[in-house]
C-alpha cells in the first residue's frame, strides 16, 4: 500500500510541476506579477544580497517595463527527476516571441530559443520553483536568422553569445571529436531516474547574461 501511495504521489506531484512552468509563462505574458511571483517560496533569493516576493515582484516590473512591450512563451520538451519526495530538478524547453522597443522609439519582434535549468521544491504541499535558470541559444529579429556566432541578437545591444549549450558537455565533446574513428567507448545506459545529472558530468552552472 506504501508503494502504490508514494506511486501515486509521484504522479500527482509531475503534474503539479508541469503545471507549475505553464502557469509561470502565462502569469509572466499577462503581466500579473502577483501570480507569477506566487510560483516561488515567500523566501526566495533575488539577486545576491535580496530575498522575497517583494524584491522579485520589483525586478520583474523593472525589466519588463524597460525590455518588453509583449511577450509570449511556448514550453516545449519537459524532463523532471526528483532527489526526494519534496524536492526535483527539470529541463524545459521555451520558445518564445517578443515585442521589444528599440532606442529610437520603434520595437522590433525578436524570436528567441532556450531552455531552464530548474530546481522544484514542496513546501506545505505545494510545489514552487526554488530557482529558474535560463539557457539562451539564440534570440534575434524575425526576419533575420541568427546564423553565426554570438546568436543573441536584441536591438541597440552588441550581439553576445547564449549558454544554451553550457549545462551539458556533450555539446562540446562531440565537436571536439569530429572523426568516427575517435569515438570513445560507448557508455553504459544510466537510470532513468538520473538521466539529467548523468548527461550534465558534473558540470557547474554557467553564469548567464540576460541584458
Amino acid at each position: 500500500m506504501n508503494e502504490l501511495l508514494n506511486r501515486i504521489d509521484r504522479l500527482e506531484s509531475l503534474d503539479a510541476i508541469r503545471q507549475l512552468v505553464a502557469k509561470y509563462c502565462l502569469a509572466l505574458d499577462m503581466r500579473d506579477l502577483d501570480a507569477m511571483v506566487s510560483l516561488f517560496p515567500e523566501d526566495i533569493q533575488v539577486g545576491r544580497e535580496t530575498f522575497g516576493r517583494a524584491a522579485m515582484k520589483t525586478w520583474w516590473d523593472d525589466t519588463l517595463r524597460q525590455q518588453f512591450i509583449g511577450t509570449s512563451h511556448h514550453i516545449g520538451n519537459h524532463i523532471i527527476e526528483f532527489e526526494d519526495p519534496d524536492h526535483a530538478i527539470g529541463v524545459v524547453y521555451s520558445k518564445n516571441e517578443h515585442e521589444t522597443p528599440r532606442a529610437d522609439g520603434g520595437s522590433e519582434w525578436v524570436i528567441m530559443q532556450m531552455l531552464y535549468w530548474d530546481h522544484y521544491e514542496r513546501i506545505d504541499q505545494q510545489w514552487y520553483f526554488r530557482r529558474r535558470l535560463p539557457c539562451y541559444w539564440y534570440a534575434t529579429d524575425l526576419n533575420k536568422p541568427p546564423v553565426g556566432d554570438n546568436k543573441m541578437r536584441w536591438p541597440d545591444r552588441e550581439p553576445y553569445k547564449g549558454a544554451f549549450h553550457q549545462l551539458f558537455p556533450s555539446w562540446q565533446t562531440f565537436w571536439e571529436n569530429p572523426a568516427v574513428a575517435n569515438l570513445p567507448p560507448l557508455a553504459p545506459p544510466q537510470p532513468a531516474e538520473s538521466f539529467l545529472q548523468w548527461m550534465r558530468r558534473g558540470s557547474v552552472n554557467p553564469n548567464i547574461r540576460t541584458r
